[in-house]
């Protein structure tokens, strides 16, 4: 734990970001940041590790094919998706590892997801 100056709280971080983890996070971060690939992102996710298909997604949006399709360019750039394209179509799945990642560096060391 670091040492905290006097009158400050300590972080509850178990040890620090190394600087190529934090470059890696960060990207993903970014990539969630916009709400429409937040909300892709947990349509694709709540298939439960099953895969989901442009097709599927596009109705769910006021968003043309295209650009659908550049938000889910993104989030599988950003190492959260994996796809495979079928035909004209393209299939895409959550990397669970990936969102643990994420999910370990915003739980405080000591609690658990189901306590924080």
């Amino acid at each position: 734990m670091l040492a905290a100056p006097d009158g400050c709280c300590t972080t509850t971080l178990s040890s620090p970001l190394e600087p190529e983890t934090a470059l890696t996070l960060a990207a993903s971060f970014k990539a969630l940041a916009d709400p429409v690939r937040l909300r892709l992102l947990s349509l694709i996710a709540a298939a439960g590790g099953q895969e989901v298909c442009v097709c599927e997604l596009t109705p769910a949006f006021d968003l043309s094919q295209p650009t659908i399709s550049h938000h889910l360019k993104v989030l599988r750039e950003a190492g959260l998706l994996t796809s495979e394209r079928r035909g004209t179509w393209v299939y895409y799945r959550v990397i669970p590892q990936a969102l643990q990642r994420l999910s370990d560096v915003l739980i405080p060391a000591g609690l658990s997801a189901t306590t924080a």
